[in-house]
């Protein structure tokens, strides 16, 4: 079965995670692209190597390679909405990108 990847919109319109992508190198939105049809085909709970389970839904699509990027999403019947990104430069996720994830699943949360 086929599920369908969103992109979280602001109230203003604005997809931040499509902004994120599009301002990536190439070599990084091509990885970006794979791992989206990825989550189409085998869904948004694949093994750790590609997602992590951060809180209660909120998961986490981890795209490897020289530069590391990290993809906040929920779940909503077939759908995987993407809510957020960044590029992870620690070990630790930092609280600033946790929070504003968290903002944003509240405002799903309330629609």
């Amino acid at each position: 079965m086929v599920w369908k990847v969103v992109y979280f919109k602001s109230a203003r319109g604005e997809s931040f995670v499509k902004e994120f992508v599009d301002e990536q190198r190439p070599e990084v939105r091509a990885k970006y692209a794979g791992m989206i049809d990825f989550l189409e085909k085998y869904g948004p709970f694949l093994s750790g190597k590609y997602t992590k389970k951060l809180k209660k839904n909120l998961y986490e699509l981890r795209i490897t390679g020289k530069e590391q990027i990290r993809v906040f999403y929920t779940v909503r019947q077939r759908e995987i909405i993407l809510i957020h990104a960044f590029k992870k430069k620690s070990q630790k996720t930092p609280q600033r990108e946790l929070e504003t994830a968290l903002l944003r699943l509240d405002k799903i949360s309330h629609i």
